[in-house]
Parts: structure tokens; sequence; C-alpha cells
């Protein structure tokens, strides 16, 4: 799985440690190369860590036609990240779906941590819907 976000630095990269935890293969991207090599969000890595996960080797990636012929399932955050990769697959690509199927996951970039902890329980509560069979993150 890819897992895909603007900036590969607050959404993508917790969301994927939560399905590589489950033991999922997945990996991270965002569409945008401002976040490149750079680690995670300091707040997001804070509330990664409340729920038992570490993003502090995390190193932003930005998307590209090699990572989409990789995942057989890319992962959109958000409506607008989607639309995106619809226009940027190529016919190789996975299937695309948003991670939490008919809802976006709020971006928490420029909000207090308390966006970054909700945003957080959003991406461990709804990894659960693309794993088989659904563990408990809890």
């Amino acid at each position: 799985m890819l897992v895909v976000c603007l900036g590969n630095h607050c959404r993508s990269p917790l969301a994927a440690a939560v399905l590589e935890s489950a033991g999922c293969p997945a990996r991270s991207a965002g569409l945008a190369s401002k976040h490149v090599g750079r680690t995670a969000h300091p707040a997001m890595i804070a509330a990664a860590a409340r729920h038992g996960y570490d993003l502090r080797s995390h190193r932003g990636v930005q998307v590209s036609t090699s990572l989409l012929d990789w995942a057989d399932l890319i992962l959109a955050m958000d409506r607008t990240v989607l639309t995106a990769l619809h226009q940027i697959r190529s016919s190789g690509a996975g299937r695309l779906d948003l991670y939490l199927g008919g809802h976006d996951v709020p971006d928490p970039w420029g909000q207090p941590e308390a966006a970054f902890e909700a945003c957080a329980e959003l991406i461990v509560a709804g990894a659960a819907r693309h794993l088989d069979p659904a563990p408990n993150f809890g």
C-alpha cells in the first residue's frame, strides 16, 4: 500500500507506520516536494508516539510514477489528493481510494497540537479497514 497526503509531513507518515506495524507492506509519499528529505512534523511525531508509533526516522518522499506502480492500493488522505493522483497515475498503478472511505482525514498543518492528536486518532482507527482480518488498534 502507498499512503499519500499533500506533503508527506503529517498524515501519510503515520498511516504508513500504523499499517506497517500490522504487517502490511506500506509506504508513504506526498504530492508536493516541500518536505522531501525532512522529518515528520514535530507535533505529529509527538501524537504518533502517544499512540505507540515512532516517526522519528521518517524522511519525506514525493510521489512518483514508480511508487504508484509499486502499490496495489493507493490511499489518499483527502479528496484533493485523490483527484491529483487520478491525474498523474499510470495505467499500471494500483487501485485508488480514500484512506477513510467516504471521508477526508483533515490536514492538521498550521493548527494547534490538538488537531494533530485528533488526526492521529482518525488515522489509527481508520487503518483497520485496510487490513484483513481487521485488528483492533487501540
